[in-house]
């Protein structure tokens, strides 16, 4: 007669802990983990892990499922990529608290952002909400693959509050900040895992406006975050160019000072503030010496762009002939830039007037511009470029980028990392992984579904830093903690992270010799046909959320044990 419900056998189980794997079964009696180590007991139902690697699920604390997870069952493609665990309301985004009357300038906010197609988010959206408590409950009453977690976003407070005042980023008075801060605190006590904003000038509206929490000064932050620690739980994330430096910080430090409650900021190395990030890791260091719990988000890879004929964006876009053919089906667009005579011209344009617009430099950098290949090499080297291959080649980098988006009827791909990847290397990203204070996170799952596709982080974690990389690989005990224990505790999460008895039951079994994040594709299956990237993975032999498998080997088993998280410590 079966003691357990599961019992995965003999694999090699990294249990979250730090510690090197080990031989060892792993029993499971309905959502909660029973035994680790060698199981006498028989399963009702067994699986052989011999080979495989054993780790608990990943916990994904940066992502922008806000509106699919009112939707739909499957948060992909984090589930893809043996996440068991998401956090969305990052970046001071999201929907709720909301007027009515201001559902309009939400989705504005969200589709510049985060890039999510506004007519996906009109047409998707019920709006059945308009405090935060009930939209954890329209969340909540959506059966889910894996778990969810829900912060309160400055955003949408600051608009809740201050109407437009609040969208043209006015100074917020102390009655705009006393009501800002009790509904955040009411969001915190309803469930929500934490507060969030954005402090960086890349965030903007579908309109091109400045995102409303830019400017937003100290006196209004300090107070939202000690509301926020008046809860007695929940967590703050910033998101910020940090371009004042040492007042930038001070401000944040004091933030999770006043609150007492832990604080995450993304941490990233650009080509142009390349120290950046070495000065803000040693805030960071000071916050903790004195006590504070402040840790960096660090993106596993760089932070990229993703160029295409059907996607947001292409080195062409500012020309007059793509103006031309931009609301073309795909197939209108291949047919177009083949023909001699349009593609002659759309050349021609480049180099031009309109081709030196802020956006066109963005998309035209030749020289950190790769063909995304099928695995994707997500740390080329600059002989690979664009620039480079088209010099060997007699050729101009626009040509052959044409030529590339052009490949599988226009389904070809193009990639920019713009931060992270400095003088051809990701050793920034390493040292960054290997700082004690930072824990994987960026990666923006559900969001810029037009012009990345970073869910996958989790399995670039494993991949690249863990077997692949030339050198500067990392210890995959160390990986495993990085993104399960220690994101799980960022957020207040000790129910999970590690395969320990009495712990949650979120587990993946992985054939780590074939695991791997394959090139993504377009899908429109968003709502009103939406588009948006979306990025397989091959490895992944089960992923169990709560007891229950909800992939085997990639596919859907129709298991749907997630649910909302609430009252994360």
């Amino acid at each position: 007669m079966a003691t357990h419900d599961l019992v995965i056998r003999g694999g090699n189980v990294l249990d979250g802990s730090g510690s090197a794997a080990t031989s060892a079964d792993v029993a499971i009696n309905g959502e909660t983990i029973t035994e680790v180590g060698k199981v006498d007991g028989k399963g009702a139902r067994e699986i052989d892990a011999a080979g495989a690697l054993v780790t608990p699920g990943f916990v994904d604390i940066h992502t922008h499922y806000d509106g699919q997870a009112t939707w739909d069952n499957h948060l992909a493609p984090s589930s893809w990529h043996g996440v068991t665990t998401v956090i969305m309301g990052n970046c001071g985004v999201g929907f709720a608290p909301v007027h009515d009357k201001d559902h309009d300038k939400l989705i504005e906010l969200m589709e510049g952002v985060e890039d999510i197609p506004g007519a996906a988010l009109h047409e998707g959206l019920a709006w059945n909400w308009n405090s935060f408590a009930e939209y954890l409950d329209a969340v909540e009453a959506v059966p889910h693959d894996i778990d969810c977690g829900a912060q309160v976003p400055h955003g949408a407070l600051r608009l809740h509050v201050m109407g437009q005042r609040g969208a043209d980023r006015e100074a917020a008075t102390p009655d705009d900040i006393a009501a800002m801060a009790d509904l955040a605190r009411q969001a915190i006590e309803a469930g929500g895992v934490g507060f969030t904003t954005s402090r960086t000038a890349n965030h903007r509206t579908s309109k091109g406006e400045l995102t409303p929490t830019l400017t937003a000064e100290a006196d209004e932050l300090i107070g939202i975050a000690e509301a926020v620690g008046a809860a007695g739980r929940g967590v703050l994330q910033v998101v910020s160019d940090h371009l004042d430096g040492d007042h930038e910080f001070d401000m944040l430090r004091s933030m999770a000072e006043r609150s007492g409650r832990p604080l995450s900021v993304s941490l990233v190395a650009t080509p142009v503030l390349p120290e950046w990030h070495r000065m803000a890791l040693g805030h960071i260091e000071a916050a903790n010496a004195a006590g504070l719990r402040v840790r960096g988000q660090v993106a596993p890879r760089p932070v990229g762009l993703v160029l295409g004929l059907d996607l947001t964006l292409n080195p062409f876009l500012t020309t007059e002939v793509w103006a031309d053919i931009a609301d073309l089906p795909l197939a209108g667009k291949v047919a177009a830039l083949r023909n001699a005579d349009t593609r002659a011209a759309v050349l021609a344009e480049m180099g031009g007037p309109r081709s030196k617009l802020l956006g066109a430099k963005l998309v035209s950098k030749f020289d950190i511009m790769f063909e995304l290949s099928d695995p994707p090499n997500y740390e080329p080297t600059l002989s690979d470029s664009l620039a480079a291959r088209a010099q060997a080649a007699g050729t101009t980098p626009e040509e052959l980028a044409l030529d590339i988006m052009l490949a599988d009827d226009g389904q070809g791909l193009l990639y920019v990392p713009f931060a992270n990847y400095l003088d051809g290397s990701l050793d920034v990203v390493e040292e960054m992984l290997n700082h004690p204070l930072t824990i994987p996170g960026l990666g923006d799952g559900g969001a810029h579904v037009g012009t990345i596709c970073d869910g996958s982080f989790s399995t670039t974690l494993l991949t690249h830093w863990g077997r692949d990389r030339s050198h500067g690989r990392l210890p995959l005990e160390q990986l495993i903690k990085q993104h399960c224990q220690d994101t799980a505790a960022a957020v207040g999460l000790s129910d999970r992270g590690q395969l320990v008895p009495g712990l949650r039951a979120d587990v993946n079994v992985i054939d780590f010799e074939n695991l791997s994040a394959l090139r993504p594709e377009i899908h429109h299956d968003l709502p009103a046909g939406g588009r948006r990237l979306l990025q397989r993975a091959t490895g992944y032999l089960h992923t169990i959320c709560a007891g229950q498998e909800i992939y085997q080997n990639g596919v859907a088993t129709g298991a749907l044990p997630g649910r909302l998280i609430r009252h994360a410590g």
